[in-house]
């Protein structure tokens, strides 16, 4: 799943992976990926952090306070260039890689299929 505001990036990705023969989810905010977990989504999740609303730290968060997690591996995809080592404690059991925009399709495509590997 990815879940990013930017329609241009769900696109994108969406294609990326498609191509690949990846099953893609997409949605455009931290509440519609809360209601994909409980409507039980289970995999990989490209997280972007500078969402209106509720922001990726948020939604990982919420995440975890709903115990949603199980079966789910969260990369964060981000324009923000360091992670935030105070949003980040915590959660780093739960997140898989840290993903600075524009990323390397090749490295994207490289680290998804080690999260599925794990």
């Amino acid at each position: 799943m990815v879940v990013d505001d930017d329609p241009d990036i769900l696109i994108a990705i969406r294609k990326i992976f498609e191509i690949e023969g990846f099953e893609v989810f997409t949605v455009d905010s931290g509440m519609d990926c809360i209601k994909e977990l409980e409507r039980g989504f289970k995999g990989i999740i490209l997280m972007d952090i500078m969402m209106p609303f509720m922001d990726g730290w948020d939604t990982i968060e919420e995440i975890l306070k709903r115990g949603l997690n199980k079966n789910v591996v969260i990369s964060i995809i981000t324009a923000n260039g360091s992670p935030d080592n105070e949003k980040m404690k915590g959660l780093q059991s739960l997140i898989f890689d840290y993903i600075i925009k524009p990323f390397d399709i090749d490295q994207l495509i490289s680290n998804v299929k080690d999260m599925i590997a794990m």
